[in-house]
Formats: structure tokens, sequence, C-alpha cells
């Protein structure tokens, strides 16, 4: 016959069994979840855009210099992951596609190349080189995706605010916001990657040209100076 003791014993007995099982369940998921976040993420195709600008024979000859200020973005835009905008107030980005460099040094680049290898400008540097410069350039990265806008193809969108500072007065000599928008000849990721080196090569150049000209035309309304 079993007494009261024996049932305590066996009662007590089930529910170490049964707090052991509930332990040992809760090892076995943990362990399952560290295998699942340990494998390795899907291998990613990195792009690096090379726009090329061609000087326009418009621009001016300058005999000043120029620094550029480290360029202004939301950390989303600023992004090595490839922003697509499939639909308006959407945002999503290319699985298994980044770039080898943020949007804002791709701009700066390509900038930087353009007013040198133009030989219309005096000097140009990024700011922190040691260059004393007449006029500082900042920028604003707004956008850097690809925007479907509705259509069946997406158009490789930039847009950057930029102002142009003379220094000594420390007076915004001009001020411009700038949008290119390329369209890619499919949704293939390498095309829409090709389609942002023909934006950045557009908008390089249009910032490059309106640089010198908005600076030579403040320049022209500056007072001579004094004579010793």
């Amino acid at each position: 016959m079993t007494t009261r003791a024996d049932m305590t014993t066996i009662a007590s007995t089930l529910a170490r069994h049964t707090r052991l099982a509930l332990a040992t369940a809760l090892l076995l998921s943990l362990a399952g979840c560290s295998i699942l976040s340990d494998k390795p993420k899907d291998p990613s195709t990195i792009f690096a855009p090379e726009p090329s600008v061609q000087a326009d024979a418009s621009w001016p000859k300058v005999d000043w210099q120029l620094v550029i200020a480290p360029p202004v973005a939301a950390r989303i835009v600023d992004s090595l992951r490839m922003a697509v905008r499939p639909t308006p107030g959407e945002l999503q980005v290319y699985r298994g596609a980044q770039w080898a460099r943020p949007p804002s040094d791709m701009l700066v680049d390509t900038v930087l190349r353009a007013l040198e290898d133009s030989g219309r400008i005096a000097g140009v540097g990024r700011q922190g080189t040691g260059m004393a410069g007449d006029y500082k350039l900042f920028f604003e990265v707004r956008r850097f995706e690809a925007d479907y806008a509705g259509g069946a193809l997406p158009s490789a969108t930039i847009e950057v605010s930029a102002k142009l500072l003379h220094v000594q007065r420390q007076r915004v000599a001009a001020s411009r916001v700038f949008v290119q928008s390329t369209p890619a000849a499919s949704t293939a990721v390498p095309d829409v990657a090709r389609a942002f080196e023909q934006s950045l090569s557009k908008i390089g150049g249009e910032i490059a040209g309106w640089t010198l000209t908005s600076g030579e035309a403040y320049r022209r309304t500056l007072p001579a100076p004094a004579k010793p």
C-alpha cells in the first residue's frame, strides 16, 4: 500500500524530472538559435562606379583655391547598402549588393577629380589637407536611390544641396539644389549601378561648373585690393 510519504516522494521526483526536461529543452533551443545566427550571410556583390567628367568649354579659368568640406547626409542615405524606392513612401535595399564606398565619398571624389582634371582652378582639396581655400564648398546629400516613380524601370536618382562659402567674408556666395535621374537599362542590379555611374558623372560635372562660375562671379563683386 502506498503511503502519503511515498506519494510525496514520487511527486517530488516527477517535479525534478519535469524541471530537468524543460531546462534541457531550453538549452537545446538556445543552441539551435546560436547555430542559425552563426550561418554566413549571403555573399554580396560590391559595386564601385567610376564616373568620368569632361570639362565644359564654358567653364572659367580661376586663380583662387577651393576646399571641399565633409558632406552631410542622413545615415540611411549615406549607407553602403544600395537603396531602392519601389513605391512612393517606401524605401528598401537591394539584397546581396552594396557600394564600395559611401555615396557622399563618391560624390566628393567625382567633383574633386572633375575640378582637378579640368585645369581651370588654382587649387582644390578636401578639408583637412592643410590647404587654405578662398572658398569652401558644402554638400548635403538628400537622395541616392533607385526610384521607380511609378514606372517599370528604376532611375538612379541623386539629389544634392550645395553651398559655396567665401571664407574671408564668411558669406554664402551661391547655393543651389542639384538633381540627376538616369533610367536604368533594366531592373537588374548591375544595370542600376551603371545608371548611378552616369548620374554621378552628370551631377559631378554640373556642380564643378557651377562652383567655378559662381565663385568667379562673386569674386568680381568684391572691392579691388588696396595698393601698397
